[in-house]
């Protein structure tokens, strides 16, 4: 049975203990995914040791990252007047990091991505596995399987924690939460899917307004408004504030996904652990494509690129050259600009403790201005 591991000692209340506080938050929540993967290792070992290489993807999902929804449901908790040490936003925080696993798993077998933080994902590590057995029939079609149905464990575990989180507490404002960021996430996985079979068609003014959409849900709220808000429904804050958070969490959130459109097709592959340009191999409409391809330059070309998952590296950096002449990647980084004042301006009038307020800040900071 699970036992949320709490962190051991009292938060402190300057914003010099933040950095402690966050790793005593961070220990725990690691030690309680794997005492939870143990358990499932249990059940699973129960019904065939052959079925536990699912177990072993996740855990390699689960195993690193900076965990930064799960310490935006701490913070959220916190700055809701919950306490330091209580196991509730660990358990929380816990279903938030196999709910990320298995948006990752599902996100690179739609993409057809072969690579996740520089190491094979988890649908190229079971086609891998069948072909170094040797087993009959299609090894791409056993990963991909192999890997939806690993998703899919990740959704029934990130379920069973959630619902662990509010066991000796009222849950209804935070249940709503949890269930609409699922709903949203999937709407705006199939609009990202949508966007690119039908992207090409678009005016570009419409193909902006659809993919600044599609970051929303995809990503923006269930990146940091959902996780915030949990946290602090969890600890019972009330409309006022949730809304005070998600005035705050979501431009940030939709910031630092402008950001990570940027890295995919900028980014450095030893930072970011994807090869260059991947983004552009795999066809992605973002924002920033959508600006490129409505600023000037050769939209017939840039579209007869995108998409083509066999680009070289003159491909790639023709593609990015056209970005940059076209003012797309000077009016996204002035859009990201736009966002984070957004959020740092609402972040000012929440309503929080002070070391709350300043542990948020340096989160959304880390947020707009990462490399990877």
């Amino acid at each position: 049975m699970l036992s949320a591991h709490a962190p051991s000692d009292r938060g402190g209340s300057g914003s010099d203990d933040i950095a402690a506080d966050q790793d005593r938050f961070r220990a725990a929540l690691t030690d309680t995914i794997e005492q939870f993967l143990q358990e499932q290792r249990d059940v699973l070992g129960a019904i065939s040791d052959e079925s536990l290489p699912l177990l072993s993807s996740i855990a390699t999902l689960t195993s690193g990252g900076k965990r930064m929804r799960a310490l935006l449901c701490y913070w959220g908790w916190r700055a809701a007047g919950g306490s330091p040490v209580a196991a509730a936003p660990v358990i929380a925080g816990t279903a938030l990091e196999f709910f990320q696993a298995a948006a990752l798993i599902h996100d690179d077998v739609i993409d057809r991505s072969d690579t996740r933080r520089g190491r094979p994902s988890v649908h190229r590590q079971f086609s891998g596995r069948h072909l170094a057995a040797g087993w009959h029939l299609d090894a791409e079609r056993f990963g991909v399987s192999a890997a939806i149905l690993a998703g899919d464990l990740c959704l029934a575990f990130s379920e069973e924690l959630f619902t662990a989180s509010y066991a000796d507490a009222p849950g209804t404002t935070a249940r709503t939460i949890f269930n609409r960021m699922r709903t949203e996430v999937m709407a705006g996985q199939y609009l990202d899917l949508l966007e690119e079979a039908v992207g090409p068609d678009q005016t570009p003014v419409v193909a902006e307004g659809r993919a600044l959409n599609i970051l929303r849900f995809k990503s923006a709220k269930y990146s940091m408004e959902r996780p915030l808000m949990l946290g602090g429904a969890l600890a019972g804050a009330d409309r006022d504030l949730l809304e005070a958070y998600s005035a705050f969490a979501l431009p940030l959130g939709e910031a630092f996904q402008l950001r990570d459109d940027v890295l995919g097709v900028f980014g450095d592959p030893d930072v970011t652990g994807k090869p260059a340009g991947d983004d552009l191999r795999e066809g992605k409409r973002t924002f920033l494509i959508a600006r490129a391809l409505g600023s000037g330059g050769s939209p017939d070309r840039m579209n007869a690129l995108l998409g083509d998952p066999d680009l070289d590296a003159d491909a790639v950096a023709e593609l990015r050259a056209s970005i940059i002449a076209s003012g797309a990647l000077a009016q996204t980084e002035s859009l990201i600009e736009q966002k984070s004042a957004e959020a740092f301006d609402a972040l000012m009038l929440l309503p929080a403790d002070e070391t709350s307020r300043e542990a948020l800040h340096r989160l959304a900071e880390a947020a707009v201005t990462r490399s990877a």
